[in-house]
């Protein structure tokens, strides 16, 4: 199979060379002077005219069915190819669907992600507020009482601040989705 494909890969080579050089300048000077030299054959005497037709027209027979069959080797082959790059084309659209839905995806979830984040948030500054009230009644409370008090406040603070780390992260991500969005 693998000399096969050698074989087939060299005539391949030598039709394209040859459907590539018939349709030179070259080719049409060198096929020019063969007719010219025909011609002037059967002038100077040296071939009579019947046997120069006869020749000169089985040459140009020959010489057509092989470009015949090389050009439509050249053809075959550059159908092959362009039927090669639909396919190619083909799955890049469809790569591209597929990742258009998933930044379609993606914002959803930063939608989600935020809307969350907003009502943790709502949450936090009610517990913030009973804590406060907390506080205001219980000012004649002991020391332990308010050391919770403190504790928890502070544990409202970290939330906070992870919160506001959460936010800037959501932010790089929805500046990344815009960037993306551009970019198609």
């Amino acid at each position: 199979m693998k000399k096969y494909n050698e074989k087939t890969e060299v005539l391949e080579k030598i039709a394209d060379r040859v459907t590539s050089w018939i349709g030179s300048i070259q080719s049409l000077i060198v096929h020019t002077l063969l007719f010219l030299t025909s011609f002037l054959l059967p002038m100077v005497h040296l071939v009579e005219f019947d046997k120069m037709l006869l020749i000169l027209t089985t040459v140009l027979s020959l010489e057509a069915i092989y470009l015949a069959i090389f050009i439509q080797m050249s053809v075959n082959k550059s159908h092959e190819k362009i039927e090669d790059i639909q396919e190619d084309i083909e799955e890049i659209s469809e790569d591209i669907e597929d990742i258009q839905e998933d930044i379609e995806e993606i914002s959803e979830d930063i939608e989600e992600i935020n809307e969350d984040i907003e009502d943790i948030q709502e949450d936090i500054e009610e517990i913030s507020e009973d804590i406060d009230e907390i506080n205001e009644e219980e000012e004649d409370e002991d020391h332990n009482e308010r050391a919770k008090n403190v504790i928890l406040k502070s544990n409202v603070n970290s939330n906070k601040n992870e919160i506001k780390g959460l936010k800037d992260i959501i932010s790089q991500l929805q500046n990344e989705i815009d960037q993306l969005k551009k970019n198609e």
